[in-house]
């Protein structure tokens, strides 16, 4: 499927100079190339400092001087539309996709700080990742299988979630015939049709808002949802009642466990609402995996470790009675049914030789319970 929006433009990478030096009209595209030489998922264009990469798990400094605040609006502003221009200074951030031939497509944020305009872009390759490669559970690609209700593949910004929920879909898409349709802000992977016919809609060019597109997309007999994140509570409500009402919804949030997920999609509706809202949700709700990155010891690579939860019966009643504190002690005891708590994902990563114990008690969400399952004795003070 190729690219939808008019205003997103391309660039060979194999026609990129080389990065040397940073001049007042150096192009955006000689500081994605310096990124892509470095296997960077990041770039981060702030002023005063040089640009900067996220490879590895790291962020590292390109090997360029410090740029000015004009030399950044120099590099971004031919990228941008008359609109996008008018945006930016109307409201001081802008977010927006660019797609280059060779490699793929950047998710990017332009926003004003103290020193002038800064740019965060995010490196989305062309190739969607296979499964394999990414190293998550086996039982992570039951999600395609539902032909019905809530998926959520949860975690901090850049912890792989949209990258998840895009192998599920190319999954699908080799496996299953169905119409998928993705509502994102902005476009990140694109997809071909497979199996599936796939409709990829971007917030602001396709439809205003994520809740305006989700309550037309009702009608254009979809049986696959993609939410790119579920931002306010009219696109929560809209998702719980297309989940309910037979159709598959994959999304996003940034939360950090299971527990955590269940209370902030209950939490963002009013007190006299949530009893409704948390008999929806146990209805609707089959899976919510929570995931984090963590720097592999044996290749210095990134491998993530893992809160898998499915909706069993007793999970969904500890959802309509308010008992979420529950759900933790059902996914540890929850094995056979292919559930882990990140605890014990953390534990095995460790017990493989994959990270260290430090690593290990940096990523888990309980660190005292952590330090226990690990058999750590030395003391460690916890914030």
């Amino acid at each position: 499927m190729s690219a939808p929006h008019s205003q997103t433009q391309t660039l060979a990478t194999g026609d990129a100079p080389a990065l040397d030096t940073i001049t007042e009209s150096a192009p955006f595209e000689r500081l994605l190339a310096g990124a892509l030489r470095r296997g960077a998922s990041d770039l981060l264009l702030v002023p005063k400092a040089p640009p900067t990469v996220f490879a590895a798990g790291r962020w590292e400094p390109l090997d360029v001087p410090a740029m000015t605040s004009q030399q950044v609006v120099a590099c971004v502003t031919p990228i941008l539309s008359a609109e996008q221009i008018e945006k930016l200074h109307r409201l001081g951030d802008l977010d927006l996709s660019y797609a280059m031939l060779d490699f793929g497509r950047c998710r990017i944020n332009l926003h004003q700080q103290q020193e002038g305009l800064a740019a965060a872009v995010r490196l989305i390759p062309r190739q969607i990742p296979s499964f394999e490669d990414l190293k998550l559970p086996g039982e992570v690609l039951r999600f395609a299988d539902f032909p019905s209700g809530l998926v959520l593949v949860t975690g901090g910004t850049g912890e792989g979630k949209s990258t998840t929920l895009a192998a599920i879909v190319d999954h699908l898409n080799r496996t299953r015939a169905a119409h998928v349709i993705t509502i994102e802000d902005p476009v990140e992977f694109t997809f071909n049709h497979g199996r599936c016919l796939i409709e990829q809609r971007q917030i602001g060019d396709d439809s205003p808002s994520f809740g305006c597109a989700l309550r037309h997309v009702l009608r254009q007999r979809p049986d696959v949802i993609f939410i790119g994140e579920m931002r306010d509570t009219e696109t929560v409500a809209t998702a719980l009642t297309a989940a309910e009402t037979g159709h598959l919804v994959l999304t996003t949030l940034h939360t950090s466990s299971v527990a955590q997920t269940v209370a902030r999609i209950i939490d963002v509706f009013p007190p006299q609402q949530q009893p409704q809202i948390r008999t929806q949700l146990a209805a609707s709700l089959r899976a919510i995996l929570c995931q984090v990155l963590t720097r592999n010891e044996s290749n210095d690579s990134l491998i993530p470790a893992t809160e898998l939860m499915f909706a069993t019966p007793a999970i969904r009643r500890a959802i309509r009675d308010n008992e979420t504190h529950l759900i933790y002690s059902m996914i540890e005891t929850g094995r056979r049914q292919g559930m882990r708590t990140l605890e014990q994902s953390l534990e095995q990563l460790v017990q493989t030789g994959r990270i260290t114990a430090e690593e290990a008690l940096a990523a888990a969400a309980d660190p005292l319970h952590m330090r226990k399952m690990l058999g750590r004795t030395d003391r460690m003070t916890v914030d």
